[in-house]
């Protein structure tokens, strides 16, 4: 997300697929990240957030790619699917409407992790 000087942000970054709906959601924590980066650079001189930018914004990013790719596995139904591949989606469907703590494992999920604080680590 970051080419020496460039610093990249959103749709510009990275393309998340539809089925979780993030790209919003990911550019506005891509510039809450950079714009917080940039002001500490301003502020103190010091590039330590700048530096840290790409990977921090990117844990945001795949986060949320695991959960597109879950929602996609668990709600479509594919030509080369097996009979197996069938009934574990209808399993793992069965679970998350039985499970209070699956739902609150995917609703945490999609609906966004905590900024992280400076210096910290949420890795969701």
């Amino acid at each position: 997300m970051r080419h020496g000087q460039l610093f990249l942000a959103g749709d510009a970054a990275h393309i998340v697929p539809p089925t979780g709906a993030k790209g919003l959601n990911l550019a506005v924590s891509d510039v809450f990240y950079l714009s917080r980066a940039l002001a500490h650079f301003y502020g103190t001189g010091s590039s330590d957030l700048l530096d840290g930018y790409s990977d921090m914004a990117l844990r945001r990013v795949w986060a949320s790619v695991r959960t597109s790719w879950y929602l996609t596995n668990l709600l479509h139904r594919f030509p080369d699917s097996t009979a197996f591949d069938q009934r574990a989606q209808e399993h793992e469907l069965e679970y998350l409407r039985s499970s209070p703590a699956a739902q609150l494992a995917l609703a945490e999920q999609y609906a966004g992790l905590p900024f992280e604080p400076v210096g910290g680590s949420h890795t969701g």
